[in-house]
């Protein structure tokens, strides 16, 4: 009988408002907005797509402001949709939720939209790579994956700033402790005080990749968080040979709702057949060689020493001056971004782009 009802009920339109039914803090400034539509209609959905609501601004041009949530529920949980939201230093739209919205109160949302979503995928393997609150699609995905009883193989790889930090953390281990095939891995930058920290630690890089996933080469890749973020996840993706074409990334900022708006990820692709040249102010040697040499090895290939230690970017030692042209450099935490802005590079991890000196 229960069946039948739900098979007649109405698929939900965003012509009719939301009424919100919880609000569930999952850490300071950020909160769980659930919602159902008050008609009794049930949400469709891909898992990952977002919301866009307005909401009330009565100091914003028009009285109102648009912002886009991506959703963490599942459509496997069609009854009610919700919304994940962290409030920044300069949030209009979230600050009120999190200050305003209560159980009751009624919100005009648009969509669902967007195009970040596994749905339909025939990949057998995944790797969620997200940071902060670009956990939430990872989330749905997940979720919709376990309701629906797949064979489920997923790294599922987060990044925050402390462990209290790290948003569905114990729904996530609930899930992982009944399900061998989720595999959480957490990367935090810093422990909280008096808690100690066994896990990963420090900012996300190759090596870390390569021991979370020592088979990230035949996973399909979804990635979401700031655009530094995944800038660094494509260039040591694509440093360890990738096949981007099994990349997929949803931005932090601006979700995509077409394949128009899609953008151009304008990243740095090393080419045997392009050639580079390396002047050693110092040693006054001139070195040619290709893109996807280091400068490390011109270096050594033209009888010069640059002191070097572990040849990932993890150490520091060889670490010189750059003092003219561009370099691609994927390290892995050698050096620091002060260092970086100083014109320094870590040579064995540093690809010349065109011409190039550096002080060796």
């Amino acid at each position: 009988m229960k069946d039948l009802e739900t098979q007649s009920r109405t698929i939900w339109s965003d012509s009719e408002m939301l009424e919100c039914v919880s609000v569930v803090p999952e850490m300071p400034q950020t909160a769980s907005f659930s919602f159902r539509a008050p008609s009794g209609a049930l949400f469709d959905y891909q898992p990952g797509q977002f919301l866009t609501l307005e909401i009330p601004a009565p100091d914003q041009p028009g009285g109102v402001v648009h912002r886009t949530y991506t959703i963490s529920s599942s459509p496997s949980r069609p009854r009610s949709i919700t919304v994940t939201a962290k409030a920044q230093s300069d949030s209009i739209g979230t600050r009120w939720m999190l200050d305003n919205l209560q159980p009751g109160m009624r919100i005009k949302a648009l969509g669902p939209a967007g195009l970040f979503t596994n749905a339909g995928s025939t990949a057998k393997k995944f790797l969620f790579i997200s940071a902060g609150s670009g956990i939430t699609p990872m989330m749905s995905m997940t979720t919709c994956m376990w309701d629906e009883g797949q064979d489920l193989d997923a790294v599922f790889i987060n990044c925050a700033k402390r462990p209290s930090e790290i948003i569905f953390r114990q729904r996530l281990e609930h899930m992982a402790s009944r399900m061998p095939g989720l595999d959480l891995k957490f990367v935090v930058e810093e422990p909280d005080l008096y808690r100690p920290w066994s896990g990963y630690q420090g900012v996300f890089n190759q090596l870390m990749l390569g021991l979370m996933a020592p088979d990230y080469l035949e996973r399909e890749v979804y990635c979401c968080g700031p655009e530094p973020f995944m800038q660094a996840v494509r260039d040591a993706l694509a440093g360890l040979g990738f096949d981007m074409e099994n990349y997929h990334q949803e931005s932090f900022g601006a979700p995509v709702e077409t394949e128009a708006d899609q953008p151009d990820l304008d990243d740095v692709v090393l080419d045997d057949d392009s050639h580079a040249e390396i002047t050693f102010d110092l040693s006054g040697v001139t070195a040619k060689c290709a893109e996807t040499d280091t400068v490390l090895a011109a270096a050594r290939a033209s009888g010069l020493n640059i002191p070097s230690g572990c040849t990932f970017g993890v150490c520091g030692t060889c670490k010189v001056k750059k003092t003219q042209g561009e370099v691609h450099m994927v390290h892995n935490g050698g050096i620091s971004e002060d260092d970086i802005e100083a014109g320094y590079i870590l040579a064995c991890c540093s690809h010349p782009i065109g011409k190039l000196a550096v002080e060796v």
